[in-house]
């Protein structure tokens, strides 16, 4: 099966100038991080702030052109300096902001929030424009009388459920959300993670989650992806990850999981010293600076992406060993 989207060495560095005259220096954002999804498959990338995963996203959505690399859709290059091909992917790949309040124009009604993607494509006439919004609200769970509603007369969960709408409104084959609850009380956040559960169910639509919490990606996700400072550390459909996590960065994300049963539980992986820098990243494996179990080979050779199961791979030094003995 032809993937959906496809990324191949993905690379993202910013140069940065400290002075009219002092050398750039660049910041590694993305250093060739590969990945697909499949049709109606729900993928998540997961790391702590500076991973890149933002940037992953940015990338992915034409917001932010990579440095090398290539992006596909259904087979398909991404021509980024065609106008017409960048308008007609974004019309099949569509953003979930992370601040709900942020990303509304506060001085428009949820009616025409919703009807804009529409209006901007000219989809259909005005009558069933009208009767797609009213549609999309209740697909997001909002009565027709919010409508008429300002985002600032509306829940953070509220807000979301329409940024979700108007997202849908073109019909797309993937969404990208980026943080989707982050901005939300805990007591909100279930909500909208089952109703995006429950949107790719009913819809068949895929999506491409970026978070830092894996207790997310458990609850929603088929697979996941691991980053650490601009690079790819693990890949493994979610019950796999869960079960036998083989980098120690993705064992330290999961023992900060708040499980209230005991015995889910991982034992507390105790990280060393702070993130590096991405303009100055360490050599070889860049975890190894923080790594409870880093051998000598870590510091001086990027390690590859081992195998370790079906569909789940990892680049780890120590990891490779334990298998290879």
């Amino acid at each position: 099966m032809t993937p959906l989207l496809e990324v191949r060495d993905l690379v993202k560095e910013f140069p940065i100038r400290h002075s009219l005259r002092g050398a750039a220096t660049v910041v590694h954002a993305l250093e060739g991080v590969s990945m697909s999804i499949a049709p109606g498959e729900a993928v998540a990338v997961v790391g702590e702030s500076g991973s890149g995963k933002t940037t992953f996203a940015r990338c992915v959505l034409g917001l932010t052109p990579p440095t090398s690399g290539a992006i596909s859709l259904d087979g398909a290059p991404v021509e980024r300096g065609d106008s017409a091909a960048l308008r007609a992917f974004r019309r099949r790949v569509q953003p979930v902001f992370q601040d709900p309040y942020a990303s509304l124009d506060p001085r428009w009604s949820v009616a025409r929030t919703v009807r804009e993607p529409l209006d901007a494509y000219a989809l259909g006439s005005p009558t069933e424009r009208d009767s797609r919004v009213t549609k999309l609200l209740d697909l997001v769970g909002l009565s027709a009388r919010m409508a008429a509603r300002r985002p600032h007369e509306l829940s953070g969960g509220q807000r979301q459920r329409v940024g979700i709408a108007a997202a849908l409104a073109l019909e797309p084959q993937l969404l990208v959300a980026d943080e989707p609850t982050s901005a939300l009380d805990v007591s909100v956040q279930a909500q909208i993670l089952n109703l995006l559960s429950d949107l790719q169910r009913e819809l068949g639509i895929a999506i491409l989650l970026i978070t830092h919490n894996l207790a997310v990606v458990e609850h929603i996700c088929d697979r996941a992806l691991v980053m650490y400072l601009g690079r790819l550390v693990e890949e493994a459909p979610v019950p796999d990850l869960f079960a036998d996590p083989r980098h120690p960065y993705t064992g330290a994300l999961m023992a900060a999981i708040p499980y209230p049963d005991p015995a889910r539980r991982l034992p507390a992986s105790v990280l060393r010293g702070e993130v590096p820098s991405p303009i100055d990243p360490p050599s070889g494996c860049h975890f190894h600076t923080r790594c409870p179990v880093a051998i000598d080979i870590c510091s001086t050779r990027k390690p590859a992406m081992t195998t370790f199961g079906p569909a789940h791979q990892a680049a780890c030094h120590v990891a490779a060993a334990a298998i290879s003995q």
